[in-house]
């Protein structure tokens, strides 16, 4: 497991059936949630390696401060602001603002057209140029589905900042594509 203590759920039988991120233990938590926030922190920071880092950072602090943490009107958002916070930290000491990446991690199934996977991987690749605030409120928006007030929770900012971040975000990305259209034709 992951040492932080508790074996399965720390407050009993749920009434809905699956059980509250509030009612587990931090282990039990962190095996239901961990692939999600692997994908989320990987989305956030463009990087396999910085993801784990991230989301093996923000886990550590999530579990020395668990019982505060599951108290929360929503752990899962908590968390996520921990990954964030993380990341933003670790590019902060490193003095660096963008990580290149040589290679995007393609998680497609086979079903997937060859044409569908080079579009994904243009708009991913456009999305790295994007600023750090921007990226992370398209990738919480689309990819997280997540509303403007959970988005705003989760990076500390207004729901206005959200949607102005979204919108610049969605505006860079359409300007980027459609120039790389025009050059490829």
């Amino acid at each position: 497991m992951h040492g932080c203590g508790g074996d399965g759920l720390a407050g009993g039988p749920a009434d809905s059936g699956a059980p509250d991120a509030r009612e587990l233990s931090f282990d039990a938590w962190v095996e239901v949630r961990v692939p999600a926030l692997l994908r989320f922190a990987y989305l956030v920071t463009g990087s396999q390696h910085a993801a784990e880092d991230a989301v093996q950072t923000a886990l550590t602090r999530a579990c020395e401060r668990w019982p505060r943490v599951r108290r929360t009107t929503n752990p899962d958002a908590y968390v996520r602001r921990m990954v964030v916070n993380a990341h933003v930290s670790g590019w902060r000491r490193a003095g660096r603002r963008e990580l290149s990446v040589a290679d995007v991690r393609d998680t497609a199934t086979p079903a997937d057209t060859a044409e569908g996977l080079a579009t994904a991987d243009a708009v991913w690749r456009v999305c790295a140029g994007l600023p750090r605030q921007q990226r992370a409120a398209v990738v919480l928006r689309f990819y997280e589905d997540l509303d403007d007030a959970e988005i705003a929770t989760i990076l500390g900012c207004a729901q206005v900042t959200v949607r102005s971040h979204v919108h610049r975000a969605l505006a860079a990305l359409r300007a980027e594509l459609d120039r790389q259209e025009q050059t490829d034709d």
